[in-house]
């Protein structure tokens, strides 16, 4: 296995665009000792019962395009190998991170609802009983269909949508929505359980609002 040393400096050669065929060699070990990590945690995941989707590893062009968006080492990237789950509601995704810290002791929890990153909403954890890290996204219906309709906005309007940037009209459009879902979850979490009906009326609007837009804009492709 590589060492740390070894990998940082291929990722510089990396993010420069300077790969050797014994650089590419040695990235695809890299990226395999991710998705060995990635597939040891899916499948604890799904033996505690969670429907598990996920990327056993990030392709080589997302590597560069993080390394050189944050400036940062590949020792650093933690999310390599990732996976996903979604539940149903914000009661449920509280319950199921209380799960996760359970079966991964010692995991880091990343809390993006108390700080979204550009309006993206989730709680993230970073395994740490794996060669490599890998990180498990703990979404919301509501927070999943916000990530599924930035990441349209941004395969039709640019990347730079998902981080901050973009017209002032899709930053309000997206900015909008995940307040929305804050609020709509807030209540579920803390509000006053006789708003149920309502709350649950709430949470369809913008469920299919944000599906119906998705959808125009594959039509759109």
């Amino acid at each position: 296995m590589l060492s740390k040393s070894q990998v940082d400096r291929l990722g510089e050669r990396l993010k420069q665009g300077t790969l050797s065929e014994d650089d590419l060699r040695l990235l695809d070990d890299y990226r395999r000792t991710a998705s060995t990590a990635y597939d040891s945690v899916s499948e604890r995941l799904r033996h505690f019962g969670f429907q598990v989707t996920g990327r056993p590893a990030k392709a080589t062009q997302s590597i560069r395009a993080k390394l050189r968006r944050e400036h940062c080492r590949l020792t650093q990237i933690q999310d390599i190998a990732g996976c996903r789950i979604v539940v149903g509601d914000a009661r449920d995704q509280e319950m199921a991170a209380a799960r996760i810290e359970q079966i991964f002791p010692g995991c880091r929890k990343h809390d993006r609802r108390v700080a979204p990153s550009f309006g993206y909403r989730a709680i993230h954890f970073v395994t740490a009983d794996q060669p490599l890290p890998v990180e498990i996204q703990l979404r919301t219906a509501l927070q999943h269909q916000w990530a599924e309709f930035s990441e349209k906005l941004s395969d039709r309007y640019g990347l730079e949508v998902k981080y901050g940037g973009g017209s002032e009209s899709l930053k309000e459009r997206l900015m909008g929505a995940s307040i929305l879902v804050a609020q709509i979850e807030a209540v579920e979490l803390y509000g006053d359980r006789s708003l149920v009906e309502q709350l649950r009326a709430m949470r369809n609007d913008l469920l299919n609002g944000l599906r119906t837009a998705a959808a125009e804009l594959d039509k759109e492709q």
